[in-house]
């Protein structure tokens, strides 16, 4: 574990997409990947809000953006961007997944969706 609370950058992604979404053939807009166990939840935009459960639920409140293009942490507790240590790859999600994703569960009236 990094010294840093919550945060272990040893631990790889649990995946490409949200896994609550995977699961239940949902969709996401954005992912968040935790940074103590590297579970791939979808962001608070998205309907169904997995990455912050997943934070409340099982005490991890450090997630990283797994956006291409993105590095920032956010700590639930805290309510506020910190700062991190690289984390094993990939840093996000395919580049060729369509946000947002997977396409084929994307309502056409998607944007009424979001939160």
């Amino acid at each position: 574990m990094d010294d840093k609370v919550g945060i272990d950058p040893a631990v790889p992604p649990s995946g490409t997409g949200c896994v609550e979404c995977e699961a239940a053939g949902g969709w996401w807009l954005h992912l968040r990947r935790c940074a103590e166990c590297g579970h791939i939840g979808c962001c608070d935009s998205s309907p169904s809000q997995h990455a912050s459960a997943h934070a409340l639920s099982n005490g991890h409140p450090v997630i990283r953006s797994f956006e291409p293009g993105e590095d920032w942490f956010w700590n639930y507790d805290e309510s506020d961007y910190v700062d991190g240590p690289a984390l094993l790859p990939p840093d996000n999600r395919p580049l060729d997944q369509s946000t947002p994703g997977p396409a084929a569960r994307v309502p056409d009236d998607w944007a009424n969706h979001l939160n």
